[in-house]
């Protein structure tokens, strides 16, 4: 792969639907139970020096409650004596005590500096878990959730330097050579950064390997590389393969290199980037309805020396009898009838194409044609707040979308799901890393939670079922949000206002839990939503019958 490519989230109309009628509140009761913990959750507490936006996002909105989504309803969390705690869960009503299966070596309360512990399941055997100081463990677990199986037994433990957190890891067999490959995220002092918050985001994307040495197998790093960007990702996920990444940002990363920290890139990224730092030669700017180009002129260019060619998919531009300005194919149709040109203030020549076609986003002006820079307005960026991109050694791919809300696991095999929202709706995304027509499926939707979740300003985490039967959101302290998919109605359900019967209803259901403490985790399995506090476990049954 080379270059830069263009792709956009097209939603299935099957999966929206535009005559939902909102969620009405269900008073039924919720079975809740709740396990007292032996010891509190290891929390580490933001520090003085860790006060940006930045470091809240990444760390003091971290999720403590780690989710295995290769085994049913099965949970860990780590203490604050450095013990990974597990619960697995098959009856509610015979739940036994969270068990410890793994210590940590590390004494947590000698370190000042020390981030949260983490942990990620990278295969049904396997998984990374660092312990907050910077120090990373590869881990063969046996088969977990099960007490005569699991063991857990490190077989690789290093250094890395600064503290970090893990975000994703997988295991994957390549040549006949095992390999986990895992993404670390640290907030740095940046002392080149003197206007902004004085810290870059790394995300270090290192993979361990299998290596064989006159009989003798140890797993050792094989390959370490190094993204740089400005703003913590809300998502960041490494290919099933081990071969890429995929993260969204709100501002781009960069590779870089380990020896002198400058951009590692291709001789064809080089070339791109080369490009780039000259002037754009034209901004763009777009609504559902139009475009609007604006090109810088010389002061001596005058209305008869300028030829604009419209045509339903293409546009040309000359001044006087020079090579064309600007050419080629437009990203999508326009009504070229209704195009027009103007030139303002002697200095700049502004073009105003109309979409044929209302609504669609373009990703790019003209196809391939990378000398322009497109500029958003205020009201775009609240909107388009975040930048999904797709990275790997060769290639970059940006793609606009719309607000992020949260990740959950489908199937462990596959990258996470994210959820953006759509107007008022969520969107369920499925990336396919291995099918470049159809790398992000639409899969789900949840009616109307775009709009609802933002009137929740104390809200802390979302999730939803990896069988999509409802989404759930929590508050800072008590307070769990639910809503289920629409159902159908067991008793006839008259709409008013339109006179017609209505067939199905969503359900919003809340849930108030008996504690104090602020919620540290938060996940949601098919059957249970399971909420973590500094010293309870709450388990809130949602579905039954599974």
């Amino acid at each position: 792969m080379a270059g830069v490519a263009h792709c956009s989230l097209q939603a299935k109309r099957l999966l929206l639907d535009p005559k939902f009628e909102g969620y009405k509140l269900s008073l039924e009761p919720l079975a809740c139970y709740q396990l007292e913990l032996d010891a509190a959750v290891a929390e580490a507490k933001l520090r003085d020096d860790q006060y940006t936006l930045d470091h809240m996002r990444a760390f003091g909105m971290y999720n403590y409650l780690h989710l295995d989504s290769w085994y049913q309803d099965n949970v860990y969390y780590v203490d604050q004596f450095g013990r990974v705690m597990n619960l697995s869960v098959t009856l509610d009503t015979a739940l036994q005590k969270p068990r410890e299966v793994f210590r940590l070596p590390t004494d947590l309360t000698a370190y000042d500096d020390r981030l949260c512990a983490s942990m990620h399941f990278s295969s049904s055997t396997w998984l990374t878990l660092s312990d907050g100081t910077g120090r990373l463990y590869l881990i063969k677990s046996g088969k977990r959730g099960d007490s005569a199986s699991e063991k857990w037994e490190i077989v690789f433990n290093e250094e890395l330097g600064r503290p970090f957190i893990i975000t994703h890891s997988v295991s994957f067999v390549k040549s006949d050579m095992h390999s986990v490959a895992v993404l670390l995220l640290r907030v740095e002092k940046d002392e080149l950064d003197t206007k902004g918050s004085g810290f870059h985001i790394t995300l270090e994307w290192i993979t361990i390997a299998e290596i064989s040495k006159e009989g003798d197998h140890r797993y050792e790093i094989f390959k370490r590389r190094v993204l740089q960007g400005k703003s913590v990702p809300h998502y960041a996920a490494i290919e099933p393969s081990g071969d890429g990444l995929m993260v969204v940002s709100y501002k781009p990363f960069k590779f870089m290199k380990d020896e002198d920290d400058k951009l590692e890139e291709n001789d064809d990224a080089k070339t791109t980037n080369e490009k780039k730092v000259e002037d754009p030669l034209y901004y763009w700017q777009q609504t559902e309805d139009d475009v609007t180009i604006t090109v810088d002129i010389p002061q001596d260019i005058t209305k008869d020396d300028i030829k604009v060619h419209f045509s339903p998919d293409n546009i040309c531009v000359t001044l006087k009898d020079q090579p064309p300005l600007m050419e080629g194919k437009l990203s999508s149709s326009v009504d070229h009838e209704s195009c027009t040109w103007i030139i303002k203030d002697n200095k700049s020549l502004e073009i105003s194409l109309v979409k044929k076609n209302e609504g669609p986003w373009w990703p790019e002006l003209i196809v391939g044609d990378t000398r322009g820079e497109f500029i958003m307005d205020p009201a775009q960026r609240s909107e388009i707040a975040e930048s999904l991109m797709h990275l790997t050694s060769e290639v970059m791919i940006n793609l606009g979308s719309n607000q992020y809300l949260f990740s959950v696991v489908v199937d462990p095999r596959e990258m996470p799901c994210f959820c953006l929202r759509h107007d008022v709706d969520a969107l369920l995304w499925q990336p396919h890393s291995d099918q470049p027509e159809n790398m992000w499926e639409h899969i789900a939707t949840f009616n109307a939670l775009g709009y609802v979740q933002a009137s929740k300003q104390d809200k802390k985490f979302m999730a939803c079922a990896p069988d999509y039967s409802y989404a759930a959101l929590c508050e800072c302290l008590r307070r769990v949000f639910i809503y289920r998919q629409p159902t159908p109605l067991s008793t006839v359900l008259y709409n008013r206002k339109e006179g017609r019967q209505v067939g199905q209803v969503a359900k919003q259901l809340v849930a108030t839990l008996e504690a104090s403490d602020p919620i540290l985790g938060f996940q949601a399995t098919r059957e249970r939503l399971f909420v973590l506090t500094t010293k309870t476990l709450f388990l809130i049954k949602v579905n039954s019958g599974y």
